[in-house]
């Protein structure tokens, strides 16, 4: 065939990582074989559940309930801590395997992949056992299991790898879409989202197959465009390309946190922005990208939420560039009400190739790429916290940093 495209996604991500990471640090007891979950800090007022089990599912639990609900449900419920460090050093790792299969790979989240073995048929004859390989070698080396859906387009694909769980391979060409696809649910459907489902039920489409044999004209007139896109989807029709490239396309970065206390203060309120700029600066240049647009948001203990961006006249992928935004952003817009939840957000990116310089600016971005990529470097291998910014030592903010500033490094930026 002239496309042959993987989805390959991790089963139950974040927990299938830290029962992997347990394991090998000596622990009997797998996470994956017990109602358990990956929740935020309660205290922190993070309390969610970000990712559950298999045996969890059993009880109903649900991604994005609160923990609380969750220990209702199931009382004798295990929850632990999210290691994003962890998520991101493990999908670096199946990336890796993945690389030696083909180069044509879109990295479409953290942990699933679109696989291009496209006019491919002469170094592999046999498509399930190329599957069934990498499969066993993630499952063998890196100690977790993922799905594999395999189809000519992306769409197809990912529908297949969403099919029965875990651990399995899952076929979806053109002709078996009318029997493995159209009596599934329609909100198994991509881009069927909440807000969607509601208005396909009031128009009796209940599966997937329902929205594939319905007026595409009817459709348009309810949901717009959107209804085209759906019903093209239902039918299997997608055409996008698996984009060649190392880093995810995106077309935003966004960190944000709900505080454990109200803020009042607009020192304290610009070490927690801080804190943000810098997890937001890290992946903006592992994107290998430079923003233009940098917004600051801010929900008050009243619950009203507001908001201000900024567009630069110079594109940057500096943290402490960003943080002297986000704080003049603040500063302009803060009522001075107390603060429950700040949040950063980039856009506009462009390629971080080359980087341009004002000619009003006195600032020296060699020196500051140089700290970055270092600290990125560390934090990368050896964790969040291996690098520090001194700000924060004694604030009880340091569970909430990632970038850098040479001032708060001084031997660093000496050496450097």
């Amino acid at each position: 065939m002239d496309k042959l495209i993987f989805h390959i996604d991790v089963n139950s991500a974040y927990l299938s990582w830290e029962a992997t990471y347990r394991l090998q640090q000596g622990e009997k007891l797998d996470l994956r074989t017990i109602p358990s979950v990956v929740g935020g800090d309660e205290e922190s007022r993070h309390g969610i559940v970000l990712t559950k089990s298999i045996p969890a599912k059993k009880y109903n639990i649900q991604t994005g309930e609160t923990l609380y609900n969750a220990r209702v449900k199931c009382p004798d419920l295990v929850i632990v801590p999210p290691r994003y460090w962890l998520y991101m050093q493990c999908s670096s790792a199946m990336h890796e395997i993945f690389l030696e299969y083909t180069p044509k790979i879109q990295r479409f989240s953290v942990d699933e992949s679109f696989l291009s073995f496209s006019n491919m048929e002469n170094l592999y004859s046999d498509y399930m056992e190329l599957a069934e390989t990498i499969k066993e070698r993630i499952k063998k080396e890196l100690g977790f299991t993922v799905n594999i859906g395999i189809s000519n387009n992306k769409l197809l694909a990912k529908v297949a790898s969403d099919l029965k769980k875990p651990d399995r391979i899952h076929t979806l060409f053109p002709n078996e879409i009318k029997n493995k696809m159209w009596p599934l649910p329609v909100e198994d459907l991509f881009m069927v989202g909440r807000a969607t489902a509601p208005k396909l039920h009031s128009l009796n489409i209940k599966t997937i197959g329902d929205l594939a044999n319905y007026d595409v004209e009817i459709l348009k007139n309810k949901l717009k465009s959107h209804g085209q896109v759906i019903w093209n989807y239902a039918n299997g029709i997608e055409f996008s390309e698996v984009r060649k490239s190392n880093s995810i396309e995106m077309k935003g970065i966004g960190n944000s946190t709900t505080i454990a206390f109200d803020v009042e203060d607009k020192e304290i309120a610009h070490k927690v922005l801080l804190s943000l700029c810098e997890t937001v600066g890290m992946r903006l240049r592992d994107s290998q990208n430079c923003c233009t647009v940098v917004s600051v948001s801010i929900r008050g203990s009243d619950l009203i939420f507001y908001s201000r961006q900024k567009k630069l006249s110079v594109a940057t992928d500096s943290t402490r560039k960003i943080y002297e935004v986000v704080c003049y952003l603040f500063d302009n817009v803060w009522k001075g009400n107390p603060v429950r939840h700040l949040g950063v957000h980039i856009t506009d990116f462009c390629g971080n190739d080359f980087y341009q310089c004002s000619l009003l600016d006195n600032f020296n971005y060699e020196k500051d790429r140089k700290i970055n990529r270092t600290v990125d470097a560390i934090r990368l291998k050896y964790g969040s916290k291996a690098v520090v910014r001194s700000c924060f030592l004694h604030s009880g903010l340091s569970s909430m940093c990632g970038g850098v500033g040479e001032e708060d490094y001084p031997l660093m930026s000496s050496l450097l």
